[in-house]
């Protein structure tokens, strides 16, 4: 399922963002002016500080009123724990009818999980069909659903208002009872099969006007618009089950298990051979009964809320917008839907609908794809901890190796002697292509860079250092990084042997190339140290960055190759990431850029940028079940950039950005015409990133616009201040909030997350989300040490090991700097990106982390390009230690 899910067709209706005037203009009666510039206003503010998820951004709370009837008839049968695997053609035949004749998918039951296990207890998910919204109950562990106290024909929910009470402590505060109450107040008439049932189906009161143990015992179902069916065997099992350390059950044994299916499957067919026609059967799996969260059973069959019937194949709604994929939330909306109300705003899903991508040919392919995509839900979850693991291990251990590879000190035989590297290149060591180096820069550079703000001997017009790219930059308060721009003579700071372990050192060295020198009492062999251009340790370092800055979109391009499915899905994913990042980094070193300093970036961050604006354009497939994307099991989010994505996605526009502007530069383009041209592409990858039916990304738009615009900024050689950073992070602000608000003029049906979040403000629901998502953030950044360390480490190895003199004399990040000035714009920018993202999303450290794995090892890879195109600079003698003058020495 998940091959077809990548690449399948968007659907194209979900783009749909005309608002008709008639529309607007009801929607302008609603609402007063006042009220619309107050949420525009309120919305720009907390732009600026927390972005609101897909899952977590809830619809206002508003009162269930009535409608003026209820038209048809739903019978919504809940199987908790009813996976896709459960099924099949002998042991449950009425289910297997049921997927021959209508839509089926996934269905994600994500609601609010006992402590310490993210799962959703049967009492859960059904709370969740009473809401529209993440519900859950107190205590540890999975609380026992309670058994109704009979009232004539009706029962009443035992503890009901305890129930009620503890939603508003979840952060999602659902208002149990919405749909039996909206059914009920419209003038329909609901009958509960079942505990289960019960929950689900009661009214704000906790009250059921009909109760029945079994189908039997419901009699006719004719007279009933809403039939609510609790088919308990599985769940039932598992309660008998032992408990583990968080107080839920073991899973089943396979052969009580499949006992248990075939029950609830029979229990089902005697619902079914009553039910009149023309009602419309949903089935669900409506909560997990095993220690991990699974995806689950959801089928439909009969009219559609469009009045057609559901056909076979898969379903969707909007609020996935991902084929075959739908939430425990979205049935909620279903059912209030087929019945013709409207939906309270407290209802955050959406209808479900048949999908229109091809339908599987027999009902068993339907059951094997969606077994499939379960399948690979779990294995992301088992592989996800020990890759990110592994990831961060080896980044480290790189970071080691390549600072050593740049700052080891080099041994030599005689006392007191310090080795001088050359000052002239051996012959034909000018880099890959010869003669003359990249960037323009000739084989017979001089031994000292040339002096902050000028432009390096032999660079061409497009490599000289932009005004406020060297010594403009630093005044305005940036870091020491800035004052390397342009790559300063450090002879003062090479004192102290640099390039030698002083006196007293060793009796020999042996150079990167295999050579050993011997080093007599007059000085250096005659070899003498090897140039960076014919370093091979360096040559392998180059390599390695460049495949580990394209580890990151590798993660979500993995997606294109069924891996989960392997034998070993953790040695089959490492090995198709590093496959795509191998690729990548052949094509970056495939033709006549790679001898340029950000060739090999500009490459591998293009694809980076090209490929999730593509995949968001497209559906968002690739993130989907991606190890750095989202879990459809866990319901965070389903469409979109994530913050992961979006982390990867602007530090690859932006650095790409800055590979390109070089590019432009040199070739005699004017800065104008080539901030535009960055400017152009940036603000289309903006917009990408904000636009709903796109990235819909409310706290990334800020983050990014303020990250391009110190890239824009420094690029056309003017100073960053703090004033025009706040301006520009209003302008940032402004734009998120004018998306936000259009997303809510349009119907409630139609909106995303965005547009919700708007209705939130407007209602004074918005701080709950606020601070769920700040809540979250100082978990991940606090519990995540991992990823702290990384992120710790990634900037120190950029600023103390790259920004200080190198063994080969000037620190590489300033040669770097001096070949291709855009680097340093293009750096700055990215940082600041990831700094802003991790400030005001819920992600927290995540962001800068694996911003950070682009960022530094493809910075790297530049700055030993600029290395092996450069003479090294010559240290000067050590002088002696200063004596104390004018003052006693006693």
């Amino acid at each position: 399922m998940i091959e077809r899910v990548v690449l399948g067709v968007p659907h194209m209706q979900h783009a749909t963002f005309s608002a008709p005037s008639h529309v607007l203009a009801a929607l302008l009666r609603r609402r007063s002016a006042t009220h619309i510039l107050a949420a525009l206003l309120l919305t720009t503010v907390l732009a600026a500080l927390f972005g609101a998820s897909p899952a977590a951004a809830a619809t206002p709370t508003g009162r269930v009123e009535a409608a003026t009837s209820v038209r048809g008839r739903v019978a919504l049968i809940g199987v908790p724990g009813l996976q896709w695997s459960d099924l099949d053609e002998t042991r449950t035949p009425n289910l297997w009818k049921l997927v021959s004749q209508g839509g089926s998918a996934s269905l994600s039951t994500r609601a609010v999980p006992p402590p310490d296990r993210g799962v959703t207890c049967p009492m859960a998910g059904w709370l969740t069909v009473s809401a529209g919204q993440r519900s859950g109950t107190a205590g540890r562990g999975c609380a026992a659903i309670p058994v109704p106290r009979g009232a004539g024909e009706g029962a009443t929910v035992p503890g009901w208002s305890a129930l009620v009470a503890y939603q508003a402590d979840t952060g999602y505060d659902a208002r149990l009872g919405t749909l039996g109450g909206l059914v009920t107040s419209s003038g329909g008439k609901v009958a509960a099969i079942g505990p289960g049932a019960a929950l689900g189906a009661a009214d704000t009161t906790g009250k059921i006007a009909k109760y029945a143990d079994t189908p039997e015992a419901l009699g006719d179902p004719t007279p009933y618009n809403l039939i609510v069916m609790d088919a308990p065997d599985l769940a039932a099992a598992w309660a008998r089950q032992p408990l583990d350390e968080y107080g839920v059950p073991t899973p089943l044994p396979t052969a009580t298990r499949q006992a248990a299916v075939a029950q609830a499957d029979r229990r089902i067919g005697a619902l079914l051979g009553n039910l009149p026609n023309d009602t419309t059967v949903l089935v669900a799996g409506v909560s997990d009964i095993t220690t991990n969260p699974h995806l689950h059973v959801a089928i439909a069959t009969g009219p559609s809320p469009s009045g057609r019937p559901y056909l076979h194949g898969y379903l969707t709604a909007t609020s996935t917008r991902q084929d075959a994929l739908v939430t425990i939330t979205d049935l909620t909306a279903t059912v209030i839907q087929l019945l013709d109300l409207e939906a309270p705003r407290e209802v955050v899903g959406r209808a479900w609908q048949s999908d229109v991508t091809e339908a599987p040919a027999t009902p068993a392919d339907t059951v094997n794809e969606l077994s499939d995509s379960d399948l690979a839900s779990q294995v992301l979850r088992e592989v996800r901890g020990p890759f990110f693991a592994v990831f961060v291990t080896v980044q480290l251990v790189f970071y080691a190796f390549s600072a050593l590879a740049l700052r080891r000190r080099r041994r030599s035989a005689g006392a007191g002697q310090t080795p001088t590297p050359t000052t002239d290149r051996p012959e034909g060591s000018n880099g890959p292509e010869g003669g003359e180096g990249a960037d323009g820069i000739e084989s017979a550079a001089p031994a000292r860079p040339a002096p902050a703000g000028s432009t390096p001997t032999g660079a061409s017009t497009g490599e000289a250092a932009p005004a406020g790219t060297g010594s403009a930059g630093s005044s305005s308060g940036e870091t020491a990084a800035v004052g390397a721009a342009s790559a300063m003579h450090i002879s003062a700071e090479s004192r102290g042997d640099i390039d030698g372990a002083g006196a007293g050192a060793g009796a020999g060295d042996v150079d990167d190339a295999g050579a050993v020198g011997a080093h007599g009492a007059g000085g250096p062999s005659a070899s003498g140290p090897v140039p960076a251009s014919a370093s091979r340790l360096l040559a392998v370092v180059q390599v390695v960055a460049v495949v580990s800055g394209a580890i990151a979109v590798s993660t979500f391009l993995a997606q294109l190759v069924p891996w989960w499915a392997l034998p070993s899905p953790m040695f089959g994913v490492i090995v198709t990431i590093l496959a795509i990042a191998g690729l990548i980094t052949g094509l970056a070193f495939a033709g006549p850029w790679r001898a340029h300093v950000l060739g090999p970036l500009a490459v591998v961050a293009g694809i980076t940028s090209v490929a999730l604006l593509v995949d968001v354009m497209t559906g968002s497939t690739l993130q989907v079940n991606a190890v750095t994307g989202y879990e459809p099991v866990t319901g965070g989010r389903f469409y979109g950039f994530s913050n992961i994505a979006f982390a990867v996605y602007s530090t690859g526009t932006v650095l790409g950005l800055a590979g390109v502007a070089q590019w432009l530069l040199k070739r005699g383009v004017s800065r104008f015409v080539t901030v535009l041209v960055c400017g152009a592409y940036g603000a289309l990858a903006v917009f990408a990133d904000g636009w709903p039916s796109w990235g819909a990304d409310f706290g990334g738009v800020p983050a990014f616009v303020i990250g391009l615009a110190v890239f824009l900024i420094l690029l056309a050689g003017r100073r960053v201040s703090i004033t025009k950073l706040l301006l520009v992070g209003v302008a940032g602000a402004v734009l998120i909030g004018g998306i936000s608000l259009f997303d809510w003029l349009r119907p409630a049906a139609q909106r995303t997350h965005l547009g919700n979040f708007v209705q939130q403000i407007i209602d004074g629901q918005a701080w709950t989300v606020v601070w769920r998502k700040f809540s979250a953030m100082i978990g991940v950044t606090v519990g995540n040490w991992s990823l702290t360390l990384l992120s710790l480490v990634a900037l120190a190895f950029l600023f103390w090991v790259l920004n200080r003199p190198s063994r080969w004399g000037a620190p590489a990040l300033g040669q770097a700097y001096a070949l291709a000035p855009t680097l340093r714009a293009g750096l700055f920018g990215a940082l600041t990106c990831a700094f802003i993202g991790f400030l005001i999303n819920d992600s927290g450290i995540a962001i800068p982390a694996m911003a950070l794995t682009v960022a530094v090892p493809l910075t790297l890879a530049a700055s030993v390009r600029a290395l092996q195109l450069a003479t090294p600079t010559t240290p000067e003698q050590r002088s002696a230690r200063s004596v104390p003058t004018g003052r006693s020495a006693t």
